[in-house]
């Protein structure tokens, strides 16, 4: 019938640009739709309390309990990598690249600075949940922003809150790029946010940009034609947010989806290569922001770690990806003989013949004809033997996944040397360190170091940052301004690559110390003032070691007793001559 159907491009009259853009949205997510089923699967069986949410909810066993293997070894991952990655409160530091940002001031001041904004922004608790990425998506993305935020008093006057850089996480799923690109960093990419009306027209009010004004017109103009009208509208699928049925109805929800573009792109309508460009797309049709990629490097600050990489595929394997059909199985195996038992205990009647009814009790009757008979069917227990099967493919699952039992503080059998034990420490610990390091190196390291970038770009105001005397522990305020933390270097964390190697340096010198002080052919031959000062380096604690140290405090003490007895010996003295 004429007139029921309309042309969605005749209203809204998309940008050439930001169809582009929405283009290369909807292709790149399709080359990942395989990827996304099976992480869907995964996270089926991490937070499953039962089969029925699982692929083995087609099996046709009556029992549905599911062994949270892999729940364990994702828990048990999640808690190794992050005592591995920060150890401790001193798990990175300030490498300069010339002698004017080495000096100590310089050092101390942007490493107080970093250590503040790191606390103040609750950087590990987001990258808590960047490493859960690591762990169940196999990759973890983020990006860094600078904040300025005020909260009001009582009195309704406003403070400033926080001001700084701050690490933003990014859900795997609202990040888009091509997989088969050479490298992440030089890809384009695509970054889906969903915002309400009414935070757009906010952010939109607060720019006071009078052409943001007109494409929020466009937007409430499409809305209000297509909302208006019976007829169906063709052609409306590229224009649909991901998440909504149709154009409709993206259109009568309050909300709008952003697509923002990062990287090149060919401008076909101006004809025009628009190179590093941050492009934000509302409803796949209107450009709403173009701009330069304002960071020094011309690169988006955005970071990828994958933590088993694949070839020619950007989008790399977690570690629980293998682990998904062993974790079938062992449910398949649990309930098949949780049923076996069952039947064992509650088995199968077989009646022939002529049988009464009778009731099952002990020392109950059974009337019967000749040839009647009653019997029980019972399964072979043969089945009960899965629980070794089960076992053994718990063990090989930790394996598999780099998180041996020793790294749960459970001992494997046989006794052992002292030697064995730590040999066994460091061997179990070996895939952490390797995986950890792999995200400090290509994730961290680059995030922390744009945090700082982005604070010598933005920082326009002096900020008063909480400094801790590592003397007295007492904490100072220290007025920072832009020129401050500006230097030529590089924020480095240490915490994977460093901490481990510096406990096993450590541990060898404190057996080679015992070794001198037991063996008095080797002790005239060590130098006790180098083990002094190796330890004291070791542990990052410079105040531990000094030249002859204790001779001089012991100096100190024999002095302080020898004023406290001449000091008793005048009040003796005194006390006499007064008869006391």
């Amino acid at each position: 019938m004429a007139g029921t159907v309309l042309d969605i491009e005749s209203i809204i009259h998309p940008d050439i640009l930001a169809s582009e853009i929405a283009n290369k949205w909807m292709e790149w997510n399709s080359y990942r739709s395989t990827w996304i089923e099976q992480k869907k699967e995964l996270r089926n069986y991490l937070y499953a309390t039962s089969t029925k949410t699982t692929a083995n909810a087609l099996l046709p066993w009556s029992n549905t309990t599911t062994t949270p293997k892999l729940t364990q070894i994702s828990d048990n991952l999640h808690a190794n990598y992050m005592a591995t990655l920060f150890p401790q409160n001193k798990w990175m530091k300030w490498e300069a690249l010339d002698k004017e940002s080495g000096t100590k001031l310089k050092r101390d001041i942007i490493q107080a600075y970093m250590d503040n904004k790191i606390r103040q922004s609750n950087f590990t608790t987001v990258a808590s949940k960047l490493v859960q990425d690591y762990i169940i998506y196999g990759n973890c993305f983020a990006t860094v922003e600078f904040e300025k935020t005020f909260r009001k008093k009582r009195d309704g006057q406003q403070v400033l809150d926080y001001v700084g850089p701050k690490l933003v996480r990014i859900s795997p799923y609202d990040i888009c790029f091509n997989p088969s690109a050479a490298s992440f960093d030089k890809t384009p990419k695509i970054i889906k946010s969903i915002m309400t009306l009414g935070e757009v027209k906010k952010m939109i009010d607060d720019t006071g940009n009078t052409a943001y004004q007109a494409i929020f017109d466009k937007m409430i103009y499409a809305r209000n034609a297509v909302k208006g009208g019976d007829a169906d509208v063709s052609k409306g699928n590229a224009y649909t947010a991901d998440g909504f049925t149709d154009i409709k109805n993206y259109y009568d929800s309050n909300y709008v989806e952003i697509l923002t573009f990062y990287g090149d792109i060919y401008d076909y309508s101006n004809s025009e290569l628009l190179r590093d460009r941050i492009i934000s797309v509302v409803d796949r049709a209107y450009i709403l922001e173009n701009t330069e990629q304002p960071a020094w490097s011309g690169k988006a600050p955005i970071f990828h770690a994958g933590w088993r990489e694949r070839p020619d595929n950007l989008y790399a394997m977690g570690p629980l990806d293998n682990l998904v059909g062993m974790q079938y199985r062992i449910d398949h195996l649990e309930n098949l003989k949780a049923d076996v038992f069952d039947q064992i205990a509650y088995p199968i009647t077989k009646i022939r013949g002529d049988v009464e009814d009778f009731d099952y009790a002990p020392g109950s009757r059974i009337y019967m004809g000749e040839e009647g008979d009653v019997a029980y069917l019972v399964p072979d227990s043969t089945a009960l033997n899965a629980d070794f099967q089960i076992r053994a493919l718990e063990d090989k699952m930790e394996e598999m996944a780099g998180a041996p039992r020793q790294a749960m503080g459970i001992r494997t059998p046989g006794e052992k040397t002292a030697f064995e034990v730590q040999q066994l420490q460091n061997s179990a610990s070996r895939i952490f360190e390797h995986k950890a390091a792999h995200f400090e190196r290509v994730f961290l390291e680059p995030a922390l170091n744009a945090m700082l970038e982005l604070a010598t770009r933005n920082l326009d105001m002096v900020d008063n940052i909480e400094v801790i005397d590592p003397n007295s522990g007492v904490s100072v305020f220290r007025q920072i301004k832009k020129e401050d933390i500006s230097g030529n270097g590089k924020i480095v964390p240490m915490g994977a690559r460093h901490f481990a190697e510096k406990a096993r340096r450590v541990q060898s010198l404190s057996t080679l110390w015992q070794l001198k002080q037991t063996d008095p052919g080797v002790a005239p031959h060590l130098s006790g003032k180098k083990f002094a000062q190796i330890i004291a380096e070791e542990l990052n604690e410079p105040e531990l070691f000094g030249e002859n140290i204790a001779v001089k405090e012991q100096m100190e003490t024999q002095m302080a007793a020898q004023d406290n007895e001449a000091d008793m010996m005048e009040q003796m003295q005194i006390a006499a001559e007064n008869g006391l």
